[in-house]
């Protein structure tokens, strides 16, 4: 539970409050006193008998002039947002102290390092940057903002040092830690591209080599020209956000703003704070805040995961969808924004609807045009082009020369039934390429949960029989298998069958002691 008591500047009034709560037994988690008059307290949940008589007590302390709940506390709010706006960075980003001590870092660290986060949290941040003395640059006697170009994860990185300051008693600035943000050569050459860019077609960057990803950029082209809403269907790792993306610039809208918002990533009040901002008074802050929805102004605005959303939002965004207007919270002006709402799920809104988490009014409002991305199992043919796509980007960023894969290799990622999708395979490829020491990736490069690859899946594009597709599926066992059961009777007792029949299909797919590593 959490309060936002308002009352005067007088000496003793906090002290007063926290008897009250001493009294009641209460155990204080948190308090925060600001400039504006306000203390916020943050405590267990307490029965309503017990909420009843302590809020009278605490309004009959001399200086205090209201007290109500608050659903955060303002330091919460901050840490949210800080989290939130780390986590879309793509730059790897760390906080250290004054010694260089590791204190928080975004997810893009975590995927260049591919070390767990708690064992990054708490290291030196000496141990990983290479080529500058950060350490030397904090305990500077004034230490500046500047660049300097490193070495980290074996890559060249420009690194933006950024000083953090805070008052001291005396109103001087005094150093507390630093921010460390790095990008790498091929992210500077992105953000040179974008500045400088041209009129290109906005969906080349979709890999379409398959019938399924051809027909939905086709409609997502034509769709792209219409200024309905658009709903993106597809399972998680698909490349949704990239189609998303690619609308937006492709429609009349391109020049606006292209906002995100992850309803399943932040709380609800937090989501709603950034979707429509708050007025002068909200949260006890002087100053309004403009929502994703006013900065989109002219744009699209991006919900992704939107079947997460929560029943308020849900009737609030119908409210846009229906007439353009909404209210900043805490404000009683009406705003009237033009914006168009591309969203995304992978969830069944139908089956939503049918069990009342969501509205079947801003189903129909959102679903005026829609998109299924087909999964990468169903579209086998753009494996390969994706993969090598990723290999050259991912050896350009490592400053390596692109591997080649070997056949084992290509047919190993053509089986693949890839769960986690594009981004899987993206992210399968990084590791493989980060990690190898020799110009060719081979099948045991690729780290994949292995029981997931004896499956093998037939996309609608499959143009075999159906006795291609059971050689090849039996061919697979046995290759996996044969390593571990290298003598004919052994493999034959594993499977239930003959000697003979077990000779005969290894001779037939040409697996031998010769063709296939034995451990």
């Amino acid at each position: 539970m959490r309060l936002e008591v308002n009352c005067q500047d007088r000496l003793g009034i906090a002290q007063d409050v926290l008897d009250i709560l001493v009294e009641h037994e209460i155990d204080l988690r948190g308090i925060e006193i600001d400039l504006l008059g306000k203390i916020f307290l943050n405590f267990p949940n307490i029965e309503f008998a017990d909420f009843q008589h302590l809020m009278p007590k605490i309004r009959k302390i001399e200086g205090i002039e209201d007290v109500k709940t608050t659903p955060f506390m303002p330091i919460e709010r901050e840490q949210y947002q800080l989290k939130a706006l780390l986590q879309t960075l793509p730059d790897p980003v760390f906080s250290v102290d004054t010694k260089g001590k590791i204190i928080l870092i975004n997810d893009a660290v975590v995927l260049s390092l591919d070390i767990p986060k708690n064992d990054i949290i708490g290291s030196n941040i000496a141990e990983l940057l290479k080529g500058f003395n950060v350490i030397r640059w904090l305990e500077g006697k004034n230490p500046q903002s500047q660049s300097q170009r490193i070495r980290f994860s074996e890559q060249d990185y420009l690194l933006d040092m950024l000083p953090v300051m805070v008052p001291d008693n005396d109103g001087a600035d005094i150093l507390a830690g630093a921010v460390f943000m790095l990008k790498s050569e091929l992210r500077l050459g992105q953000q040179l591209t974008v500045f400088n860019k041209v009129s290109v077609d906005s969906f080349i960057s979709i890999q379409a080599d398959s019938k399924a990803m051809k027909n939905v950029v086709k409609e997502a082209k034509r769709m792209a020209e219409l200024d309905g809403s658009i709903i993106i269907f597809g399972e998680t790792g698909t490349g949704k956000e990239m189609l998303a993306k690619a609308c937006h610039e492709a429609s009349r809208r391109s020049e606006g703003a292209f906002l995100a918002l992850n309803c399943a990533s932040l709380p609800d009040n937090v989501a709603e704070t950034e979707l429509f901002g708050f007025a002068p008074g909200a949260f006890g802050q002087t100053d309004n805040k403009a929502g994703l929805l006013e900065l989109a102004q002219g744009g699209t605005l991006f919900l992704d995961e939107v079947g997460d959303m929560s029943a308020q939002l849900q009737v609030k965004l119908l409210r846009v969808l229906q007439d353009g207007s909404y209210r900043r919270i805490g404000d009683e002006k009406e705003l009237q924004v033009d914006v168009r709402i591309i969203c995304t799920t992978q969830k069944d809104l139908g089956k939503l609807m049918q069990e009342g988490r969501f509205r079947e009014d801003l189903f129909y409002r959102l679903n005026v045009l829609s998109l299924v991305l087909p999964p990468l199992r169903e579209r086998k043919s753009d494996v390969i082009a994706l993969a090598e796509r990723f290999i050259k980007q991912h050896s350009v960023k490592l400053g390596r020369k692109t591997p080649k894969m070997s056949k084992a290799c290509l047919d190993y990622l053509q089986i693949y039934p890839w769960p986690g999708n594009v981004r899987q395979l993206e992210n399968a490829l990084y590791r493989a390429v980060s990690l190898l020491e020799g110009n060719e990736l081979e099948k045991e490069n690729i780290q994949l949960p292995s029981c997931s690859a004896t499956v093998s899946f037939v996309s609608e594009e499959f143009a075999g029989s159906l006795d291609d597709e059971v050689k090849r599926f039996e061919k697979d066992i046995l290759m996996r298998l044969y390593p571990s059961y290298p003598s004919t009777r052994q493999l034959a007792k594993k499977l239930g069958l003959s000697h003979t029949a077990i000779a005969n299909k290894l001779r037939d797919y040409g697996i031998s002691k010769k063709t296939v590593k034995i451990a």
